[in-house]
């Protein structure tokens, strides 16, 4: 193949037509457990998190809350990956040999949320969210006083998680989306000096912490009694003045190590005693193989 800028701009579209349909067709699962908000700028504030939206009788003047306390920030990221072509294997038309590789390019720009989403979960122990607390802890401020949705334990930790509301436990902030890109013009100065065309996928985004009331964690035996604490603690989350907030835990997700565990809870309707499972289907389970 002769190298030309009209031929290297075929191949750059029959690249763009390969990354796309790669990452039309990747699997992930970030968007079940993240809500994906839109970013105009270089970070977003979320103090808004700490009025968690309920109705209240409409007396005299509307009830205000006061979110001065509340600043959790989202300040996006750059992430890049990028493949070299060698000129050679252009003019020796081995333009094919590549294809795998655009084609992981495209599984890598899907899948990266789900690293960063779940990642972020797992971190929730030790890493704070908008009310200054960790994203799981034993002392949330609410009332006055401290509310747990933290479990006990130093084994790999598992969720319980309400992610039947349009607000979720984690946020994926997105300023850009994946864009397919190439330096590939016959001058450019790395063609020059060592013979190599690049392509590669940008992108800019950021994670971060939603409603904690929507979440609970533990690291703790993933067993009945462990189960059944923390949906009683969730569905026993309340608002600032003592109101239920109807919390209901929806998915179990727990790493591919747990796997067992979450279905001797929620998929087996009896023991091995044929005693009746009283939490037999009672949540999803989903198993992440980014938590392993």
């Amino acid at each position: 193949m002769i190298v030309n800028q009209a031929n290297l701009s075929g191949i750059y579209k029959s690249f763009s037509t390969v990354f796309n349909e790669a990452f039309d067709g990747a699997p992930s699962q970030w968007p079940l457990v993240a809500m994906q908000v839109p970013s105009e700028g270089r970070s977003v504030d979320y103090k808004w998190l700490g009025d968690f939206p309920m109705l209240k009788e409409w007396v005299g003047d509307r009830a205000v809350r006061d979110l001065s306390a509340f600043n959790y920030e989202i300040v996006n990221k750059d992430y890049e990956a990028t493949i070299e072509v060698d000129r050679n294997d252009i003019e020796d038309d081995r333009i094919g040999v590549y294809t795998p590789m655009i084609q992981g390019l495209a599984w890598a720009a899907k899948q990266h949320p789900d690293l960063l989403v779940f990642s972020l979960l797992k971190a929730g122990f030790t890493a704070a969210c908008y009310d200054g607390k960790n994203f799981f802890d034993t002392k949330h401020p609410v009332g006055g006083t401290g509310v747990s949705n933290s479990g006990e334990g130093a084994g790999d930790a598992w969720f319980l998680l309400d992610l039947s509301r349009p607000v979720k436990p984690i946020i994926l902030q997105v300023r850009k989306r994946p864009q397919f890109v190439a330096v590939d013009r016959p001058d450019d100065e790395n063609v020059f000096m060592r013979k190599k065309y690049l392509y590669g996928v940008d992108d800019r985004k950021n994670v971060g912490y939603g409603l904690w009331q929507l979440a609970y964690g533990s690291r703790d035996t993933l067993d009945a009694t462990g189960y059944a604490a923390a949906r009683s603690a969730m569905m026993g989350f309340k608002s600032e003045e003592g109101a239920p907030l109807g919390v209901n835990p929806t998915h179990l997700v727990v790493p591919p190590t747990l796997e067992s565990a979450g279905r001797s809870i929620l998929k087996v309707p009896n023991d091995a005693a044929g005693a009746g499972n009283p939490w037999f289907g009672s949540a999803e389970l989903v198993v992440v193989p980014w938590l392993a």
